[in-house]
């Protein structure tokens, strides 16, 4: 008699219920199987990212819904382990880094399969633990502040958010596109946002939007008071949010909306989807020294929930990650 086949298991970050960092923890899911045109990841790290917090707190349940366990994790590092059949253009072994976009959480794990235009080839030198900061925040900043605001040399950027995660990649690349930086910090993460490149660092708890001038482009990372600071613009000006007010979204959505009708500049939102192109693009600003990953705390495995729990209590130095051993 033949014995059954058992199918391969892998540790993963999951949640039975809807609530606080606590109630992640670490189980056991089928690993999975890369399909045709897939790729089979050995992830080694992957970050804590922000719009995960609303998603496991239940306030996005009509999108996620009820069942559980559910999953975390958007981005990560690591090494190409298998090809699924008819897969090209990616070696076993690889070095990559990606994003699974809008496919579902699933990268807080020790296997990830996706499709090859979802990631790139990590650049040589660059340890994959610390390049987990990038994947996810490193596209989005290129996006919005290259494609989505078109900045451009000379010109005032404000980044509110400066030292968190999308911040911290949007200060380097504003001072890389050769605009005039201004970041909103934290009182105590001040240095850190001008080592990164910033001309002018301003702590945003004592300053107000009337404080702060004219700029040529706003990029929020905060997602609260959009109508305060798209007064700030210039004539001609632009401003990018990345991030939604969950405590208010219905007044963040009109907002957003009643400025495509009102006033003299829109606000442009945009949720990362990032392709092989972009993440060719990161690794070519990592490799000629316009952008680096800044890692405030490395944690295992085991301790995800503490990454987040120290995410959700805001003063951030770059991004949290978290490795997978």
């Amino acid at each position: 008699m033949t014995a059954p086949t058992r199918t391969p298991t892998m540790r993963a970050v999951l949640f039975d219920r809807f609530g606080g960092p606590d109630v992640l923890y670490v189980g056991r899911v089928p690993r999975p199987e890369p399909a045709p045109g897939e790729v089979l990841v050995r992830v080694r790290a992957f970050s804590a990212n922000g719009g995960e917090s609303t998603v496991r707190s239940g306030r996005a349940r009509l999108l996620t819904g009820r069942t559980f366990p559910q999953r975390v994790g958007v981005d990560f590092t690591g090494e190409i382990a298998a090809l699924g059949p008819g897969t090209t253009g990616v070696t076993v072994g690889d070095r990559v880094w990606g994003v699974v976009g809008r496919s579902g959480f699933r990268t807080a794990a020790e296997y990830v399969a996706v499709r090859p235009e979802r990631l790139g080839r990590v650049p040589d030198g660059l340890d994959l633990v610390a390049a987990a900061a990038l994947p996810a925040t490193g596209t989005t900043a290129v996006t919005a502040l290259r494609d989505k605001a078109a900045l451009r040399p000379g010109e005032r950027l404000l980044v509110r958010g400066g030292a968190g995660g999308v911040g911290h990649a949007a200060v380097q690349l504003g001072r890389a596109y050769g605009a005039e930086v201004t970041a909103l910090a934290r009182a105590t993460n001040l240095d850190f946002v001008r080592g990164l490149g910033a001309d002018h660092a301003v702590d945003h708890r004592t300053t107000t939007p009337a404080d702060l001038g004219r700029f040529d482009v706003v990029l929020d990372t905060v997602g609260t008071e959009l109508s305060a600071y798209r007064r700030l613009l210039a004539p001609g000006g632009r401003m990018v949010t990345v991030a939604v007010d969950t405590a208010r979204p219905a007044a963040w959505l009109g907002s957003v909306l009643a400025s495509t009708v009102h006033g003299r500049a829109r606000v442009r939102f945009f949720s990362g989807n990032p392709g092989r192109a972009l993440f060719d693009e990161l690794a070519r600003l990592v490799e000629d020294g316009s952008l680096r990953p800044a890692v405030d705390t490395v944690f295992p495995l085991a301790e995800t929930a503490a990454a987040y729990r120290a995410l959700e209590a805001g003063g951030v130095r770059g991004k949290y990650v978290v490795r997978v051993d």
